[in-house]
């Protein structure tokens, strides 16, 4: 592991910053107060208020920070409450961008650090938690693409089941207090026409991905019975937002419509998803990190059920393209049918719900893409097959 004179140069300068020690931050940060979210009505965590007081000064480690989701929980908890130090690791695999975080350094200077690292790699990982002390691991780094996983599932093995085992024991011999692994609905597996996922559902995964979640779910639970180790799983809906990936269904369908090329739907496009905004996800997060049981499993929902194919022509609608770019295809192996969350045990337990409407949302997420190409264009080069 690079030493701290050392650690800019160990990524992308301009993103990679320098440390400072927790005791250094407590005298500068300890007597700042929370700031508040930007509007309460949008991302309420009224209840953590105290909680982030007490932990003024608290480091946290972030994995998988470079991706979709972890680039946005990063932006939204450095944004949203003063004083977090976050420190970000991230492997850098084809979907890990560092430009998901461009900005972050200059608005939040050294309160933000990033390390290339492979979670599966002990020695890295056991280096990084000896030089800080961190309040909380957040596990968002994972292999998570179910086609990719049924082609070459060894990859979500050695992410999602390994690196999860290695930051488990890690976390645990360095006195980590909290590790919260964000998880997904798909290792419920497939629901009928009616009915939801609570956390008490079996599970029931279809594909090698949603296998490998389940089972770094399981070992995480079980570190919570055999260790006490304080551990909590948060398993979401289908996220959509900024800074997503062009390979999943939302930007994928936004890209090739505004290319004009036709638009991929798996089978009759009847599959149905339950979709919740980054940032209400993210706002979920900080909820169960705070205020959390150890040993529990929350299920966040964005209330918003919608087939496939009625969330593509909704899309096309928006940017004023027709119909007849849709091109259906044959369906994906075992493919689940519908994915439905009931969050209302994380809603009552954390005083949490989702706030974005999903319309609004979805127009808001067509016109990041409208207007940021300079930030997918390169990614459909280095993918090769979108």
């Amino acid at each position: 592991m690079p030493s701290r004179k050392n650690r800019k140069n160990a990524a992308n300068p301009r993103i990679a910053h320098g440390t400072q020690s927790v005791a250094a931050s407590c005298a500068r940060h300890c007597s700042t107060r929370l700031r508040s979210p930007a509007t309460a009505e949008e991302y309420s965590a009224g209840a953590l208020c105290s909680a982030l007081l007490v932990r003024a000064a608290m480091r946290i480690l972030v994995t998988g920070g470079c991706g979709f989701i972890g680039s946005n929980f990063i932006r939204y908890i450095l944004q949203h409450y003063k004083p977090a130090f976050v420190t970000n690791v991230d492997v850098l695999t084809y979907a890990g961008n560092l430009a998901n975080l461009n900005g972050v350094v200059e608005e939040h200077g050294e309160r933000y650090e990033f390390f290339k690292a492979d979670i599966a790699n002990a020695d890295q990982m056991d280096a990084l938690m000896t030089e800080h002390r961190f309040y909380a691991v957040i596990n968002f780094a994972a292999e998570s693409h179910v086609d990719r996983s049924i082609n070459d599932p060894l990859n979500f093995i050695h992410t999602n089941v390994i690196g999860t085992s290695v930051l488990l024991d890690c976390a645990r011999r360095h006195g980590v207090q909290r590790f919260i692994q964000i998880s997904t609905d798909e290792v419920y597996g497939s629901l009928g026409p009616t009915g939801k996922f609570a956390e008490q559902s079996p599970l029931d995964p279809s594909s090698p991905y949603s296998a490998s979640k389940a089972s770094a779910d399981l070992l995480v639970l079980a570190s919570y019975k055999t260790y006490s180790q304080e551990v909590l799983v948060t398993r979401c809906s289908n996220n959509y937002g900024p800074y997503q990936f062009p390979e999943k269904l939302i930007p994928l369908m936004i890209i090739k419509a505004l290319r004009d090329e036709p638009l991929p739907v798996y089978g009759d496009g009847t599959n149905v998803r339950d979709w919740i905004h980054v940032s209400d996800h993210c706002a979920a997060i900080v909820a169960a990190l705070f205020e959390g049981k150890p040993g529990q499993i929350y299920n966040f929902g964005g209330e918003s059920e919608t087939a496939n194919i009625d969330l593509v022509k909704v899309i096309l609608d928006i940017l004023g393209k027709p119909h007849s770019l849709i091109s259906f295809v044959p369906d994906r192996l075992g493919h689940d049918r519908r994915y439905a969350i009931d969050s209302s045990f994380a809603q009552r337990e954390l005083n949490w719900k989702p706030r974005r409407n999903f319309k609004e949302g979805l127009e808001e997420t067509i016109q990041w893409y409208v207007d940021n190409p300079s930030w997918w264009q390169p990614l459909l080069e280095r993918a090769g097959r979108y």
